[in-house]
């Protein structure tokens, strides 16, 4: 069966996604998304009150802004930052509409293999299309066959849990009904009452951490939120790296993250718990939920917990494939050292693309959020540069494909996710590129918080 007149399909109407289809257009490839969701964007939507921390000057793909400009659309002033609702409603959706029938909705790929071949035969598997098996929300089953796959299926649907050790906490399933794996909309009255004037645990040290303290602090100082009060569960202790680049960081909004958090802190609308490995959630006499670490300590009740531990990929539906991941990051060996951060301090990712994205498997690639494995602080114009080279190198033109050229802005951060135990002052000397622990600003506007397709989880390097 010949490959070459085949679609590349892209699983994932998301962001990068979309831009995959855009830059395959460009080529003369036929592209089939295929989105698991009701809509284009859909796990974007599920943030749709979150503010990025990019503007839309960052956040737009050239190839997509291109393929849509026939249609008289305008990207939103390139200077100003987009909620995630805005990022869909204005963009996303836009992109899908203009991709047409390319799209399909209600589509969950749920295996990806070589056609006739398991992952053990060898035997002329290169030369076989890949096959896609797709669920549609109507019940009915299909296998697509492609020349290609790019997933570009994120990782917003497996956060990770509360457990220090990566598992769940024991009693964590069991407490499901007082915990939330999102950075809760606050704005919502039905979900607003649910924190205000009660204690909530926030669980984790990145953007999504920064973010949800700062809401609970806005709720706190509002009329209906007397009594609202954080707890800042960390695993590590506090020092000058923990809030972010604050000043330093070349992402105006996403260094306010971490200077809104500091805020929360000092003016005491949240207690900061360091050192504390959650290893049970119990419940009181009341009902209230008592976080119990590795240690033996055992917190003070709290009503609720929001825990914003990082994401981590699914890789399930890639079993029968031959990928090349890195054991412990769980992204492309060749881009695993890269965004490691147990190595990064400072600075910026190395310019990356296909080759960095490529399996033993030829012809699979792992794109945007998912590409990351478990690593932090993945921005939107990084996974754009990646579809663009990778939507080359499809295309046999590796000159374009290897002339990989992103700059990204620094964070001002030392230290990244740092050692398992290291001391703090490891994680503020050394980089020569660090700012002082930041100090408060004055936020002209509510607090602009990261959205997850700008991913920076908690113990994140850059987010």
């Amino acid at each position: 069966m010949s490959t070459q007149q085949l679609p590349v399909v892209v699983i994932g109407a998301g962001p990068a996604g979309l831009a995959a289809a855009a830059h395959l257009t460009e080529r003369g490839i036929e592209p089939l998304v295929l989105e698991a969701g009701d809509g284009a964007g859909a796990a974007v939507r599920e943030w749709s009150h979150v503010r990025l921390f990019s503007t839309w000057g960052e956040v737009v793909d050239p190839a997509a802004e291109k393929l849509l400009a026939p249609t008289g659309w305008t990207r939103p002033d390139p200077a100003t930052y987009p909620s995630g609702g805005d990022w869909a409603d204005l963009y996303l959706q836009p992109l899908a509409d203009v991709l047409g029938d390319r799209v399909r909705l209600g589509a969950t790929v749920t295996g990806v293999s070589r056609a006739g071949r398991d992952r053990i035969v060898d035997a002329d598997r290169e030369t076989q299309p890949f096959v896609v098996h797709v669920e549609y929300a109507d019940g009915r089953e299909e296998r697509v066959f492609a020349r290609a796959v790019i997933d570009a299926s994120g990782t917003w649907a497996t956060p990770s849990p509360a457990g220090g050790s990566g598992l769940p906490a024991l009693g964590e399933k069991a407490a499901a009904d007082r915990i939330t794996y999102r950075v809760p909309d606050l704005k919502d009255p039905a979900v607003r009452v649910r924190y205000a004037g009660k204690r909530t645990a926030v669980i984790g040290s990145g953007a999504s951490a920064f973010t949800a303290l700062a809401y609970l602090a806005d709720l706190a100082k509002s009329d209906d939120g007397a009594g609202t009060k954080g707890v800042w569960i960390l695993r590590r202790g506090i020092s000058g790296s923990t809030f972010g680049g604050g000043e330093a960081d070349q992402l105006p909004a996403r260094g306010a993250l971490g200077l809104a958090a500091k805020a929360a802190v000092d003016d005491g609308h949240a207690d900061a718990v360091t050192g504390f490995r959650t290893e049970a959630i119990e419940r009181d006499a009341d009902g209230r939920l008592v976080l119990v670490g590795e240690d033996g300590r055992r917190l003070d009740a709290v009503d609720e917990v929001i825990v914003l531990t990082g994401f981590r990929p699914d890789l399930t539906f890639l079993d029968e494939l031959r990928l090349g991941l890195d054991e412990r990051l769980q992204a492309p060996v060749d881009l695993a050292p890269l965004i490691d951060p147990n190595q990064h301090s400072c600075g910026t990712v190395y310019p990356h693309g296909h080759r960095e994205l490529s399996h033993p498997e030829q012809g699979i690639y792992l794109v945007g959020m998912k590409s990351y494995g478990r690593a932090p602080t993945f921005l939107a114009m990084t996974g754009y540069e990646q579809v663009r080279s990778v939507a080359a190198a499809i295309a046999g033109d590796l000159d374009s494909a290897d002339r990989v050229e992103l700059t990204l802005p620094e964070t001002g951060v030392c230290g990244g996710a740092g050692l398992f135990d290291a001391p703090d002052t490891q994680q503020t000397n050394g980089g020569g590129c660090c700012a002082p622990a930041p100090q408060l600003i004055q936020l002209g506007a509510p607090a602009t918080v990261a959205a997850a397709a700008e991913k920076a989880p908690a113990g994140g390097c850059c987010g």
